[in-house]
Formats: structure tokens, C-alpha cells, sequence
């Protein structure tokens, strides 16, 4: 497999924003961000800011009754005023957006994929991830917060005695990052300039234990070969691993929540 650096030539590439290829935009997850949900978190990835909430319901819907298992399923939108223009809400204007849809599913699914629904019993989790400022990456950010906001609405769970074990719910963690060629260099971790730009543009999902949830790649000016695809992979491991180690370390601070008090 060919190397990064070897991909670069030997050239030294600075980003705009002063990062190296291979490194991910600051990183900060604040958990009990708002204090009513049983999951409540803000992650921030460089500008990127997505309110990632998880509520726990009893019960399951009616296609899922008397199955024993449950369901985590999940709802995305952005802010009329995350972006540099102002977009009129999707609810207002009556129709919700195939890109919304799409991405709603995407974190519903990557949640799912580390849920045992058999531990989780006919209980329900929805997850909202809600973009208050987009520049870049707000799927990848909403996976990433939407996990951590899910492990604290599990132990909200199990506290309150919903759920035998949040350990047992919780198979494995789940982050994902986006990557992309831009002027023929791979990258990891894009803002909006370079999305924007991009040749190619990929969003990788990974568990904690390096298996993949999801691969969304596309081509937008040329086609990317199978040299350039390991490459962009070696780099969302790596965005991964270090997304996975903020969240531990996030979860590892145990600040008391507003629900218990």
C-alpha cells in the first residue's frame, strides 16, 4: 500500500486553516449541554457546532411491538442561519430534503451498527442532531457527538432501571470523519473551502474496533483510483482512532447531569 507521504511526493502541504494533511480540526465534546434530555451534547469540530440530543422512550413503535428487540433511529436539520445564507426551515416549508433525509439515516444507521437491541429490550432511543454553524463535516460531527450523547442516555437508562446493563446495550463506539483529494493531495478532516473543492470526497464511519459502518465516497471532478482509496482510508483510521480517544476521554469525566439532581 502506498504510504501518504509517499502519495505527497515529499512536499510539506499547509492548509489554509495551518494544518498538516493528516490532522483533524479541533475537537471539543461538551456533554449536559442542554439539561432536560437523558443525552445532551455539543461537539464542535473546528467551526463545525452540532447540539447532538438522545431521548429515551419506553416502548417501541407499533412494527417493532412484541419483538423483544428496540430501536435507536435518528433526525437531523440544520439552523436557518448555519451557513453563510439563510434557509428557510424544512418544516415550514413543508417538504423535508433528500439530503436531509439521507443524512438522518446515515446516523441512525452507525448508531444501530454498535446497539444490541436485544439488551436495549422494546425500548426506543431517538437521537437529534441539530447544526448550529456548518463549515464542513456536519454528518461526520453529528455521528461522532450523537454516539457520546447515546452512551450518557443509556446510563440514564440503566439508573432508572430501563435497562438491565448500558455496557451490554453498547457493543462497541462509533465515530466518522470526512476525507477528499483536493488538488490532487489527499486530506482528512475538510472545512467547507475544501469540500467544496474537492475531487474527491469520502465519509468513513468506523466502530472502536476498526471494523467500517460506512463508506460514502464520490468523485466530483475525476475519477479516484484504488491506490488513492486505500489512502483516503488509512487517513479517516487515523481521523477515527483520534476522534474515538475524544470521546473516551470525554466519557472518562464524570460531571454530574441535570437530570440527576
Amino acid at each position: 500500500m502506498v504510504a501518504i507521504k509517499d502519495m505527497l511526493d515529499g512536499q510539506t502541504i499547509i492548509r489554509a486553516d495551518g494544518r498538516k494533511v493528516d490532522e483533524l480540526r479541533p475537537v471539543r465534546i461538551t456533554r449536559h449541554f442542554t439539561d432536560v434530555p437523558e443525552g445532551s451534547v455539543l461537539v464542535e469540530c473546528g467551526n463545525t457546532r452540532v447540539m447532538c440530543t438522545a431521548t429515551f422512550t419506553a416502548g417501541v413503535p407499533r412494527w417493532r411491538k412484541d419483538s423483544g428487540l428496540g430501536w435507536v433511529t435518528a433526525e437531523y436539520a440544520m439552523l436557518p442561519r448555519a451557513t453563510a445564507d439563510r434557509t428557510d426551515r424544512e418544516s415550514v416549508r413543508g417538504k423535508i430534503g433528500g439530503r436531509t433525509h439521507e443524512i438522518s439515516r446515515l446516523i441512525g444507521r452507525c448508531l444501530r451498527g454498535v446497539v444490541d437491541m436485544k439488551a436495549l429490550g422494546e425500548n426506543q432511543v431517538q437521537i437529534d442532531c441539530d447544526v448550529l454553524q456548518a463549515d464542513g463535516g456536519t454528518r461526520t460531527a453529528s455521528i461522532t457527538g450523537a454516539y457520546v450523547a447515546l452512551v450518557d442516555a443509556m446510563h440514564w437508562a440503566e439508573k432508572h432501571k430501563h435497562i438491565k446493563s448500558a455496557d451490554r446495550v453498547i457493543k462497541d463506539s462509533v465515530s466518522a470523519v470526512s476525507v477528499g483529494v483536493i488538488d490532487g493531495k489527499p486530506m482528512l478532516d475538510l472545512p467547507y473551502i475544501e469540500d467544496s473543492k474537492a475531487m474527491t470526497d469520502m465519509n468513513v464511519a468506523m466502530t472502536g474496533s476498526g471494523e467500517f459502518i460506512e463508506i460514502q465516497g464520490t468523485a466530483e471532478h475525476r475519477p479516484f483510483n484504488r491506490t488513492e482509496l486505500n489512502v483516503l482510508l488509512d487517513l479517516a483510521e487515523k481521523g477515527n482512532k483520534e476522534l474515538q480517544a475524544a470521546q473516551q476521554a470525554c466519557l472518562l469525566y464524570t460531571s454530574p447531569s441535570p437530570r440527576d439532581a
